[in-house]
């Protein structure tokens, strides 16, 4: 076992080698060609030619191989709720997202704004984006809706998911009518608005 400091000095000296070793520890359905395309600095390229989900690396591998371990904890110190997911439990409600996704004609490579607040189903709905390939962006649950509609106009998005209130020091703070508002304010609003309940 390498201590932190070593882990981090071979990232350093040997980068390629030492992503090289990461990359073995994900699933690729296309392999990378180059591990760091830096021949253009600042910018860099990382993994180039390689294909991955992260939604299968994040949840699908280890459903498959251990599907009653804990995936995710979601605990609100809002409503002192906590709820357990196991990784079968994660995959199914991941799974029923990108569906209702896929339902609403969301595409690979379309975006989709997620203004949600911090609840179970922000994951499922960021996961469900990586599954089907959607680029999702995420905006603060507290913006309000000059903030949010400006939010919309730089993501373009096909979708929003929503929720109708959230929880925020001890009340209800409702998202549906700054929702309705900022499409309204907004150049280029989503073709479709999905609450989450």
């Amino acid at each position: 076992m390498t201590t932190f400091k070593e882990f981090h000095r071979r990232s350093i000296e040997d980068r390629d080698g030492f992503w090289r070793e990461q990359a073995q520890l994900i699933d690729w359905h296309k392999a990378p060609e180059q591990i760091c395309d830096f021949s253009r600095p600042p910018f860099v390229k990382w993994f180039k030619g390689g294909e991955t989900n992260l939604c299968y690396n994040a949840v699908d591998r280890h459903a498959a191989k251990r599907p009653n371990d804990n995936a995710l904890v979601y605990i609100s110190t809002e409503t002192n709720e906590e709820v357990v997911y196991s990784f079968a439990e994660l995959q199914r409600e991941v799974e029923r997202m990108a569906a209702i996704y896929q339902e609403l004609g969301v595409k690979k490579g379309e975006r989709v704004l997620i203004y949600m607040p911090m609840i179970a189903e922000a994951a499922f709905a960021m996961l469900a984006c990586a599954r089907i390939g959607a680029i999702h962006s995420v905006v603060f649950g507290g913006f309000a809706a000059g903030s949010l509609a400006t939010r919309i106009d730089d993501a373009k998005p096909v979708l929003m998911v929503s929720s109708d209130a959230g929880m925020r020091n001890g009340k209800a703070v409702p998202y549906k009518h700054l929702v309705d508002e900022a499409c309204k304010l907004a150049e280029f609003p989503p073709a479709k608005v999905l609450i989450v309940d």
